[in-house]
Order: structure tokens, then sequence, then C-alpha cells
């Protein structure tokens, strides 16, 4: 799986490559630095998209904890967004 979809890849790249067109050129360069990447991401499905989005609440609960009296409390708010979806 990873030798056929890297040849379809760099099938790619080189068609990007004989056109001229400075926008492919910047695809195909793009798809020669992320090529790994791209065949990881198709072979193991692995996202850190829910991890952003936790990330994402904790910095917002953090704003708006600049009134908050101790650290106690605010970890409990984020225990609290934790449980929700």
């Amino acid at each position: 799986m990873k030798d056929k979809m890297k040849k379809e890849i760099n099938e790619i790249i080189e068609m990007c490559e004989t056109n001229g067109n400075k926008h492919l050129l910047w695809f195909s360069k793009l798809l020669k630095n992320h090529m790994y990447g791209i065949i990881s991401h198709a072979k193991y499905n692995i996202s850190t998209g829910k991890l952003e989005g936790i990330n994402n609440k904790i910095k917002t609960v953090r704003r708006q904890a600049y009134g908050f009296h101790d650290d106690e409390y605010f970890f409990l708010k984020l225990f609290d967004i934790s449980r929700t979806k």
C-alpha cells in the first residue's frame, strides 16, 4: 500500500512539474515535503483534532478565569468542561 501511494504521489508531482505552472510547481513542492505525512495519515488515520478541541476549551476557560480566586476552582471548571460535549 505504501509503495503504491508513493508511486501515485510521485506521478502527480511529475505531472505538476512538467506543466510548468507556478501554482502547480508550488503544489508539487508541497507534496514532496509532506509525502511521508500524507502516506502515514492514509495508513493509520490518526488525528489530533480532539486534543486541539480540548486545548481550545482550556484556553477559553483560562481567558474567563481572571476573576477566579484560586486554582482549585479553575481546575474544577476544566474538569466540568471536559465532561460536556
